[in-house]
């Protein structure tokens, strides 16, 4: 955990409740130990969402359709979601979720590697992505993620931290986790230094990052 383990939970205590069908979701994920977004993450979507108030999302990483649903909750009518899954187990559990939610027409669930299908998707896309599937790939996303954002659009990359061990030497890091340990650092000093968009670095969560695509 990167911020204060009270603090955290102060906040937690401070949530409101999700819609019920959320709520069962989340029972389901933790009992299964599928990882979903954290609640102070939750509450930081609802706000940019809220002040961008986008209407083509992109998302890498569905998961079991937690997040999608969540978002597909803070859209106007007009909204729309394109979501992508590679992991076979957990693709039905998504649509089935999705289904319940009743937001078929809102969530495409796409499945596949999202390195082949982000090149079949328009350029100019979406005017919001939120990435949150492989970390050892955030790096190759993204400038298949760059040629779909329209310009103004908002990236939120989730876990960029890595439990803190982000700041740690290699040497320290585990060895079958440096691997992703080199190509996090690599995103993050990338999203900082390219030229097309100004991004901040939050420590909420496990760390996330927010970036805007200016041309």
């Amino acid at each position: 955990m990167i911020v204060n383990e009270r603090i955290v939970s102060y906040m937690h205590s401070l949530e409101k409740n999700n819609s019920q069908v959320l709520e069962q979701i989340e029972i389901e994920a933790h009992k299964d130990n599928v990882p979903i977004i954290r609640k102070e993450m939750e509450s930081f979507l609802r706000v940019i969402l809220a002040i961008k108030k986008p209407k083509r999302i992109l998302e890498l990483g569905t998961a079991v359709g937690y997040s999608a649903i969540l978002i597909s909750e803070c859209l106007d009518e007009d909204g729309k979601i394109t979501t992508i899954e590679n992991y076979e187990k957990r693709i039905p559990i998504a649509k089935e979720n999705i289904k319940k939610a009743g937001k078929e027409n809102v969530i495409d669930l796409l499945e596949g590697d999202a390195l082949e299908i982000m090149p079949t998707l328009k350029d100019d896309s979406f005017d919001f992505v939120f990435m949150d599937a492989a970390k050892a790939q955030y790096i190759n996303f993204l400038p298949h993620v760059l040629r779909l954002m329209k310009t103004g659009g908002v990236l939120i990359t989730d876990n960029v931290l890595q439990e803190g061990d982000l700041i740690e030497s290699k040497y320290v890091v585990r060895r079958r986790d440096r691997t992703i340990h080199k190509r996090m650092r690599e995103y993050m000093y990338e999203v900082k230094n390219n030229e097309q968009l100004e991004t901040s670095i939050v420590p909420i969560g496990d760390g996330i990052t927010i970036s805007v695509k200016k041309r």
